[in-house]
């Protein structure tokens, strides 16, 4: 049928999006770790995320409106025409239609190589469509077209693929006993070859509108009202970080939760999302590789990152979203002293009972039943919270002097002076511009 319509020649081309530039301080547009925010999107995943775009290889009868079909569902980042799953002779369209091989079991399918972002395209919900899109138990045929050449077959890229497609072929398969259909042929397996149809065939009802498009499909759909809605009311006002995971197993999502997540107690909400879950935001970072970390002030994407953050790369991006070019980020991430007697010192040094907290990472650093009044104008205390602080030789400016910092984010807090405390205690000289206050209880 197909063969005798005429063709034309033209080809449409993707088009690529690209990614904004942040509005943070200078420092935080080269978010660290995984990508910037700045340029276009990567054409291939960050060595730390772990990448949403996938292949799939689907064969439902002709090509030409298939083709058409998938190029229409949003996440799909290509669709091609081609041929698979035979053996014996080159694959070409003049070979596949030949007389022989109309019921060559050897003879190649025509199939659809679709490319798709699968944090947007769900590979379930790609293999609902294509359920949809044709009868499925009709076998070596889609209504007039008949041959091997038309029969229903799913070619997987990976385990997790194969083991949807049988899942969502055993779920259509009830759908349609229901509705009085027969059993499904369609053949699941790995690909092991595509070979790209001739020039002709692509794009090709693009390049015809009038062409062939038949619709096989046999009504029946599913139900797609279960599926969840997610409300990002909350996520339009005030601060938030936002990270993007997969559906699937996600290694570098698992880590930055297990290094980074699990120890975090700051007053900025950490969230979770799929890539198709942020509508009412304003997201500007390409979210195909997961993990994508986004900082977010009213629904509006500040900062972004692709691919596993490291806890020090994490924080120092948090400092800069939560600080801002500030006296705290100075001290915070460039080892700086406030002055003494600065106005935090003096909102913290008459607090009633409770304990002071990294501003970043909330997590317990000073208890005040431990603070003094040194004369200083820093705020000094006898001893940390048992494990919230780390070590370090610092030579700067001429002096030997032992530095601290936050076990939890790595930012600088300040020194101990060893003996200078009360009754020959050390003496924990901390900068207040880098502590919050939590009241007891």
């Amino acid at each position: 049928m197909k063969a005798f319509i005429s063709i034309t020649l033209a080809f449409a081309l993707i088009v690529v999006s690209s990614v904004f530039m942040s509005n943070m301080p200078a420092r935080a547009q080269t978010l660290v770790g995984g990508q910037s925010t700045g340029g276009e999107i990567p054409l291939s995943a960050p060595a730390n995320a772990t990448s949403q775009i996938k292949t799939l290889v689907l064969g439902s009868g002709c090509f030409w409106g298939a083709e058409k079909g998938y190029e229409a569902l949003p996440g799909v980042i290509n669709a091609e025409s081609g041929y698979a799953d035979g053996q014996g002779f080159s694959a070409s369209y003049k070979a596949i239609t030949a007389a022989k091989r109309r019921f060559d079991p050897n003879n190649y399918a025509e199939v659809v190589k679709v490319t798709y972002n699968a944090g947007i395209l769900s590979t379930q919900a790609l293999l609902q469509h294509y359920f949809e899109s044709h009868d499925p138990t009709q076998g070596n045929r889609q209504g007039n077209d008949v041959g091997s050449q038309y029969r229903s077959i799913i070619l997987t890229s990976d385990e997790q693929q194969l083991k949807v497609a049988q899942a969502v072929k055993a779920q259509y398969q009830t759908l349609l006993s229901a509705a009085g259909f027969g059993t499904i042929t369609t053949t699941i397996k790995p690909l092991k070859a595509f070979f790209k149809a001739e020039e002709y065939h692509q794009n090709y009802l693009a390049k015809n509108p009038n062409g062939y498009c038949p619709d096989h499909s046999t009504g029946v759909r599913f139900d797609k009202s279960s599926q969840v809605q997610v409300d990002n009311s909350a996520l339009l006002a005030g601060k938030h970080i936002v990270v993007i995971e997969s559906r699937s197993y996600c290694p570098y999502c698992e880590k930055f939760k297990a290094t980074v997540v699990n120890d975090y107690q700051g007053d900025i909400a950490i969230s979770y999302r799929y890539a198709d879950q942020l509508q009412g935001l304003q997201i500007r970072s390409a979210t195909w590789a997961t993990p994508t970390i986004l900082f977010l002030e009213n629904g509006k994407e500040q900062a972004g990152a692709q691919g596993f953050m490291a806890r020090d790369e994490f924080y120092q991006a948090l400092g800069a979203f939560k600080l801002g070019d500030s006296e705290a980020y100075h001290i915070a991430f460039n080892k700086g002293t406030e002055r003494p007697f600065c106005q935090q010192y003096d909102l913290f040094k008459y607090t009633g009972e409770g304990v002071f907290v990294d501003k970043l990472s909330g997590a317990a650093l000073f208890d005040t039943k431990d603070r003094f009044n040194s004369g200083t104008g820093w705020l000094s205390f006898t001893h940390p919270v048992k494990g919230s602080v780390t070590y370090h030789e610092d030579n700067s400016h001429g002096m030997q002097r032992i530095e601290l910092r936050s076990k939890s984010s790595g930012i600088h807090l300040g020194h101990v002076f060893k003996g200078e405390g009360p009754n020959g205690a050390d003496r924990y000289c901390i900068n207040a511009t880098v502590l919050e206050f939590m009241p007891r209880g």
